[in-house]
């Protein structure tokens, strides 16, 4: 008889409020606290290459990402009070404007 294959349904976290010199590896090391992280990615200013105060965090599954919030939303890391929710889906962009044609 075979085995179903279970389902991962990964869940996505919105982590606010870090501080500059924050990498992935701690923010990694932090989260894997909550369950296993698929990604974590520290959003970097271009020209710096800091971390620009936020970042994305996967987990492996919803109830891991719950917990994570739950454990690390208002939690302080380096003097800086954590902002964790989970991740709205990223609206389309488009133009906003007037769309001028010559």
């Amino acid at each position: 008889m075979p085995e179903k294959a279970a389902i991962k349904m990964e869940a996505k976290l919105y982590v606010g409020n870090l501080p500059k010199s924050t990498t992935q590896e701690e923010l990694n090391a932090l989260f894997t606290q909550a369950g296993e992280v698929t990604a974590a990615e520290v959003i970097k200013d271009r020209k710096s290459g800091e971390c620009k105060g936020f970042a994305f965090v996967t987990m492996s599954a919803q109830s891991e990402a719950d917990k994570a919030v739950s454990m690390f939303n208002k939690y302080s890391l380096s003097d800086h009070v954590l902002k964790v929710s989970l991740a709205k889906p990223r609206e389309q962009r488009g133009t906003t404007g007037p769309i001028f044609e010559p």
